[in-house]
């Protein structure tokens, strides 16, 4: 342990310097509140009482004047117990924001309540104030809404937020996108999916109309209602009636899902019928449809004519060819009974012609002779075709009635048809 140190072991080291004389300004909060206390001859409790109520009235005028609201006397009475009944935005003054408001207003709508409705601040201005009921209800609604999960479990069953559609009257008399955007804006809270499609106007295309109402039929909502809860017994209850409360619960939060489910679809409907926009694109489709099958009528129509004019285009090519065809045989009938006739006129000729030279007899001709002659005609003739027959016929016209002639025509005939090999060498005798 240390030996103790008594004055007698003290040393001093150093000297003190002389005083100095200094000015001092008196400043800071406590001689402020000195001086105003003495220059208003004030107590203490006086001056802080009247320097509260500065406060408090230069905050309110500070803040700005989109969350202050007029005070409900009714609400100012109520009873903080029904705290899950009450408006938590009417207590905050946030009736006009509701689940648009942010944070920051919440606490600053809070901060403006509780500098209006402290209990400290009431007693300052000499009110009183035993339950404090209001307050507690501040202090509730900020609690409430500053907490993202139980804020959203209470704009899910907020009414006043709610925005009621239009009748078929005000439609009929008004704008009926102005009258029904603000409630699908409203509805539009509890989807899921952001940002949420906007009604439109009657510029609106129609798949900008079609999206929107395809979002809507199929909302993906997070709206539940467990709010509206009964409050589960505490943990020193029953069990079975613990259980039962929350099966309870659970039936209850299904049924009024189901039930918006239903009024959400219905609200779409009615909606969907009377806009004009559906009635204008409808029109549109049906003039379009009708185009088509005008279109589709009259290519059947094209096609049909087409096919009449083919089958007429071809019963008349047909007849036609058959009138060729009819027109060839008659010709060609012709043409063969007129060769025929020339034929029969050429071999009269070719057999005429021995006969007029008297059979190249110098007198008159014999039996043999006749034959001989009429043979050898009879050997050429059969020999020679139709052309040949012409050329030998032209031949003994030319001939005449000279024998000699004549029978150098049908000698050379004859010659003619032994070097093509058609007759024989010495068959035909009677030219020789």
């Amino acid at each position: 342990m240390a030996p103790v140190q008594t004055v007698n072991d003290f040393k001093a080291v150093g000297a003190l310097s002389g005083a100095t004389q200094r000015k001092v300004e008196p400043v800071g909060p406590h001689f402020l509140a000195h001086a105003r206390r003495m220059r208003h001859n004030r107590t203490f409790s006086e001056d802080e009482a009247i320097q509260a109520q500065h406060n408090v009235k230069k905050t309110e005028d500070d803040e700005d004047d989109d969350i202050s609201e007029d005070e409900d006397p009714m609400m100012l009475s109520r009873d903080a117990k029904d705290w899950k009944a009450q408006d938590h935005y009417a207590v905050l003054g946030l009736r006009k924001y509701r689940w648009r408001a942010t944070p920051e207003q919440i606490r600053r709508a809070h901060r403006k309540k509780v500098l209006r409705h402290h209990p400290d601040k009431k007693a300052a201005s000499g009110q009183r104030d035993e339950n404090d009921s209001f307050f507690k209800c501040i202090q509730k609604a900020t609690e409430l809404l500053l907490d993202p999960v139980r804020r959203r479990q209470f704009d899910s069953v907020d009414e006043a937020a709610e925005v009621e559609p239009p009748t078929k009257k005000q439609v009929q008399k008004g704008n009926m996108y102005k009258l029904w955007g603000p409630v699908f804006k409203a509805e539009g809270r509890f989807s899921n999916k952001q940002p949420v499609p906007q009604l439109g106007n009657e510029d609106s295309t129609q798949e900008e109309v079609e999206s929107f109402y395809n979002f809507w039929y199929a909302l993906d909502s997070w709206r539940s209602f467990e709010y509206l809860d009964e409050d589960v017994p505490d943990d020193g209850e029953s069990r079975d009636q613990k259980r039962h409360v929350e099966k309870k619960n659970n039936n209850a939060r299904r049924k009024r899902k189901a039930e918006d489910n239903v009024r959400l679809r219905e609200l779409v409907d009615e909606c969907l019928a009377q806009d004009e926009r559906i009635k204008k694109f409808r029109q549109q489709a049906r003039a379009g449809k009708d185009a088509k099958r005008k279109a589709k009528e009259e290519e059947t129509q094209r096609l049909l004519e087409e096919k009449e004019r083919k089958k007429v285009e071809a019963e008349q090519a047909k007849k036609d060819a058959e009138e060729a065809a009819k027109a060839e045989r008659e010709k060609n009938k012709k043409n063969k009974e007129a060769a025929k006739n020339a034929s029969k006129k050429n071999k009269r000729v070719v057999k005429g012609a021995a006969k007029d030279v008297n059979y190249f007899a110098s007198g008159e001709a014999t039996a043999a002779q006749v034959d001989s002659v009429l043979n050898g005609v009879d050997q050429i003739l059969t020999k020679i075709d139709v052309d040949e027959l012409a050329t030998l016929a032209e031949r003994l016209t030319l001939a005449g009635k000279d024998g000699a002639a004549v029978k150098a025509v049908y000698a050379g005939e004859a010659k003619r048809l032994v070097e093509a090999g058609k007759l024989k060498d010495g068959e035909v005798t009677a030219f020789a």
